[in-house]
């Protein structure tokens, strides 16, 4: 697939001067998204960011329908709009576009409830690790030693697995991306796009402002946590794991690139000593053992 700059700088589904904050991560997703849907979409957005870089009614920065929700809300309205298009003969992707917040905390027992219905349309998690839109306290998805304001120490715990626990729910398809790597993101959410069931596609948005680092390295961070091997890729599909080739060489620990490297760029962890370092690499290393045992079935 052809990722030119003609393209990008022709797609309307994004228009220029929104409010969002330099180097925002989910305005390159959205602009991904629409470059792997195509026109004939239908937004749910969950309340965060993108609800308020959008702008205000009847102007609307995105090039679809779009209906801004609260946080449980987003999976029962979207059942709803998925069933009156068929029921009009409309061929419509809808979309959940939710945040880590939204999905992990918030409105997961809405999410589970649709994931278990079977609901045909697509949930897409852009994950930036915090409540982002209300000032970055940690959420659900807070890695181990991150700073927040709600966690000035740095987090304890590690985040919550969502695409692991939504493969638990036995739906068609399940998918992890990266804004760093577009052709994997955009190739993913066009395969959910042709299965039927509930679909869910979970992409990494470092923020620059709640991660601490120069905005002008959204892409940088965001290839660093694949390469690290901190944010694995890969798609779950008729039963089965399948790792993406950005993310194949983690299967080995020893071809893994220092995690340190992507820590380091961050103001957000700043505060975390070796111990911490070895119990994220420990809870890394888990992570990746889990994948590897699907993959041995």
């Amino acid at each position: 697939m052809s990722l030119g700059i003609r393209k990008m700088l022709n797609d309307t589904s994004l228009m220029s001067g929104t409010s969002a904050c330099p180097g925002c991560p989910e305005n390159i997703a959205m602009r991904m998204l629409s470059m792997a849907l195509g026109k004939d979409v239908a937004l749910v957005v969950i309340a965060g960011c993108s609800s308020v870089t959008q702008g205000l009614a009847p102007k609307n920065a995105y090039g679809y329908a779009s209906l801004n929700i609260a946080f449980a809300a987003g999976p029962p309205a979207a059942s709803g709009m998925w069933r009156a298009y068929k029921r009009r003969n409309r061929d419509v992707t809808v979309v959940v576009w939710a945040g880590d917040g939204g999905t992990s905390d918030i409105g997961f027992a809405s999410l589970s409830g649709a994931a278990e219905r079977n609901e045909d349309f697509i949930y897409l998690c852009v994950d930036n690790e915090a409540y982002m839109n209300t000032g970055g306290h940690r959420s659900g998805s807070t890695p181990h030693g991150a700073l927040t304001p709600t966690t000035p120490e740095g987090k304890s715990g590690n985040k919550k697995e969502i695409p692991f626990i939504m493969i638990d729910h036995n739906i068609p398809y399940v998918a992890t991306a990266s804004v760093g790597y577009p052709h994997d993101f955009i190739d993913k959410v066009r395969e959910a796009k042709t299965i039927r069931g509930f679909k869910y596609v979970h992409v990494l948005t470092p923020d620059p402002y709640g991660w601490l680092f120069d905005p002008s390295r959204t892409a940088e961070v965001a290839k660093l946590a694949v390469q690290t091997c901190y944010w694995p890729l890969f798609k779950w599909k008729d039963g089965r794991i399948e790792v993406s080739p950005e993310s194949l060489h983690c299967l080995k620990k020893e071809t893994r690139r220092p995690l340190k490297d992507f820590l380091s760029i961050q103001g957000r962890f700043k505060k975390i000593d070796e111990k911490g370092i070895e119990d994220l690499e420990r809870y890394i290393d888990e992570l990746w053992e889990r994948i590897s045992l699907n993959l041995k079935r």
